[in-house]
């Protein structure tokens, strides 16, 4: 019988990294997009069953080519941050507009898009309201698609989460107003996207939230203290005022320029107070369900932050 063969958007960042091992691990064939220029003939591994596309979402042509004879598209790719409006519509609305055009016009039906929680409160960000239209695109698609919005995703690789760690080695943790959230792992989000592959009655035509299972998830300060037990160190969760990530964004913008990660477009949306997922968007646990718990997910995490040398 034919391997499966998935095609993959966003293949080289935090979370494709991850679906693309867990997928090789259970055996799929795997043809992923990447902007890095590989040497095609080179890095086909037959052994490992992944064939790369050098390629972008604004280049219809290697689009095409990555949906060819593919069974399912995971759509992971997406802009996080850029400076400005325009910059999260071209990556995340274009983009996703390009990627249905494509698999439409390869016969494709099984579509899995990965979009976010800031969906849910368009009116806060560029980056959400990005994320809603592209939602928008998917479900008047005509495809089999399933959408998940992950809340903020952690795990060895994540380079957002860095800076929190950071902070923890100096005994304090400066985190949003006082409000909550849901995370989740990046191993546990993998597996929910190769779980969904399958054409599932109870998945068609679904949005689905989910996070590592903690109902009401964490408090900013409760997570910024998880953070200092994954490192060993006690350390004092500080809730910023909207004014102070504001000013703490326009610093970030000056030192880092465009590497800054904290901008102004997501300090108005950290500082929503609500970020917690919605329950009846859960997917069933006989489909799913979390198995990385938090606080042993965060010193995973921080021993990869020091295997790395990006921590003491």
């Amino acid at each position: 019988m034919r391997q499966p063969i998935i095609a993959i958007t966003g293949a080289t960042g935090f979370v494709g990294t991850m679906v693309i091992q867990l997928l090789q691990d259970r055996g799929y064939s795997v043809r992923a997009l990447t902007r890095k220029g590989r040497d095609l003939d080179k890095d086909k591994d037959p052994a490992h069953s992944i064939d790369w596309i050098n390629g972008a979402l604004d280049n219809q042509a290697s689009l095409e080519t990555l949906c060819q004879g593919a069974d399912c598209v995971l759509h992971i790719a997406g802009v996080v941050n850029a400076p400005n409006k325009a910059g999260f519509e071209a990556g995340n609305v274009d983009g996703t507009a390009a990627v249905i055009k494509a698999a439409k016009a390869q016969g494709i039906r099984r579509f899995i898009h990965i979009s976010s929680l800031s969906a849910r409160e368009p009116q806060l960000s560029h980056y959400g309201a990005s994320k809603a239209k592209a939602e928008k695109l998917v479900g008047a698609s005509m495809l089999d698609w399933t959408i998940i919005r992950p809340p903020a995703i952690y795990g060895p690789g994540d380079m957002e989460m860095l800076d929190l760690f950071v902070m923890a080695q100096k005994g304090y943790v400066l985190m949003p107003p006082k409000g909550r959230a849901s995370f989740i792992h990046v191993a546990d989000l993998a597996r929910l996207i190769i779980a969904l592959i399958p054409v599932h009655e109870d998945a068609t035509a679904q949005i689905f939230e989910a996070d590592d299972g903690v109902e009401g998830g964490w408090s900013h300060a409760s997570f910024g203290r998880a953070i200092g037990m994954a490192i060993d160190k006690p350390v004092t969760a500080i809730n910023a005022p909207k004014i102070i990530l504001k000013i703490g964004a326009i610093f970030d913008r000056l030192l880092r320029g465009k590497k800054a990660k904290l901008t102004l477009d997501r300090a108005r949306y950290l500082s929503h107070p609500d970020w917690v997922i919605d329950r009846s968007y859960a997917p069933s646990p006989l489909l799913w369900k979390p198995e990385i718990e938090m606080r042993q997910g965060l010193k995973n995490t921080a021993r990869w932050y020091r295997k790395n040398s990006l921590i003491d």
